[in-house]
């Protein structure tokens, strides 16, 4: 394993306390969702459909915001973003524990619009600072630190809802938030390449079939990733072992870090479809270990192995394709991508286990990334622009 990448990455002024930063930034980001979560099912007494139904109105505003965050980033820069998604997080965290449930359905959905997006900040933000032949190395060890962020945030949420109230937990999603948000916006980090300060670059230009076809893999990775993680929780509770849950969880980070970890050291990578496409590949076999845990979490392997590398990938590739005036808008349509990939996974992989077994749920999964990728592959090889010079 080469490890000269990493180390001429992590010597690059001002990256490493920003990416620290960043990674910390990040807990409070991805335990919203559970915190959220754990409130409509304990203190609204409302069932797992209704909490499904709160995280899905946010999961659409996300998807819909997030790309208008990274054009208001491009247009007015960083700290004009940061103000506004401050203000929307202030509030709603807010006010949020003291809404009925109809009224949080709508709010979520408003405020997700405008909340901070932090994933793309900390991709925007590494490469603004590394040079280009230094991104795949730099990307990789942001899709890692997004790993650990989803190690810790969730199990916070659980903790601090559990251990005292949904409110407290609520609270202090919004107040670290808002500190956060603080932080960056004091330290005000370059979210642009120096060299790409010129006039916009129209949408046209840029938003092409290949890249496109870069975002379609994107979504697909999230699509087979949520599909596991249901079936997974399936397999666990059909075992009777719910409690151990979180361990098979755990597996799939290490598995994906390692992976990262990996990807990062290369010269040479596959395209992003062919990544993408073997994730789906290695999860449609996953149910046939379904009947022990350590059979089912070596079988997960293989897929979360892959994880971060494609989503490095993805990131990697939307750089070299779009124009750093462009840079913001772009990070925010990979985001729509992630989340709304995720958002189709898990429900779909949800009603097929619920109209079969686990096992199938892994199989859709995995088979649905597999199309995913056939479709990002027409768009990457027969799109007229696949050798057009960059637009500057």
């Amino acid at each position: 394993m080469n490890l000269a990448p990493y180390l001429a990455v992590l010597r690059t002024p001002r990256l490493p306390s920003l990416m620290l930063l960043m990674l910390v930034a990040r807990v409070p980001a991805t335990a919203a969702g559970m915190t959220i979560t754990m409130h409509v099912l304990l203190s609204l007494e409302r069932g797992y459909g209704a909490a499904g139904l709160v995280g899905a109105m946010a999961t659409i505003g996300i998807a819909v915001g997030a790309p208008l965050m990274g054009r208001l980033t491009d247009r007015r820069g960083l700290r004009a973003m940061l103000a506004l998604s401050m203000l929307s997080e202030a509030v709603f965290w807010f006010v949020a524990p003291f809404l009925p449930f109809e009224v949080l359905l709508v709010t979520c959905f408003v405020s997700g619009i405008a909340v901070m997006p932090v994933m793309q900040i900390g991709r925007q933000i590494t490469t603004a600072l590394v040079a280009e032949e230094g991104r795949r190395t730099a990307l990789a060890m942001d899709s890692m630190a997004v790993e650990v962020a989803f190690m810790a945030g969730p199990a916070l949420g659980v903790f601090l809802t559990t251990h005292w109230h949904s409110r407290v937990a609520m609270w202090a999603v919004g107040a670290s938030m808002v500190v956060f948000g603080l932080v960056l916006y004091a330290v005000n980090p370059p979210v642009r390449d120096d060299v790409d300060h010129g006039v916009p670059v129209p949408r046209a230009e840029w938003l092409t079939g290949r890249l496109v076809g870069v975002l379609i893999s994107a979504g697909g990775a999230t699509f087979v990733l949520s599909g596991v993680e249901v079936a997974v929780v399936a397999s666990m509770r059909g075992m009777d072992l719910t409690d151990w849950t979180g361990a098979l969880i755990a597996v799939m980070c290490v598995a994906s870090l390692v992976g990262g970890f990996v990807y990062g050291g290369l010269d040479r990578v596959p395209p992003i479809w062919v990544m993408m496409g073997v994730m789906g590949v290695l999860a449609v076999p996953i149910g046939l270990f379904g009947g022990s845990p350590w059979l089912l979490a070596l079988a997960l392997v293989p897929t979360n192995f892959l994880c971060a590398p494609t989503i490095a990938g993805t990131g990697e590739a939307i750089t070299r394709m779009t124009p750093g005036s462009a840079r913001g808008e772009a990070m925010g349509l990979q985001g729509s991508a992630f989340t709304l990939g995720a958002a189709l996974g898990a429900p779909f992989t949800g009603f097929v286990i619920d109209h079969s077994s686990p096992g199938w749920g892994f199989f859709v999964a995995g088979l649905g990334a597999v199309a995913i990728a056939a479709g990002s592959m027409v768009l990457t090889t027969r799109s007229r622009d696949s050798r057009a010079p960059l637009p500057r």
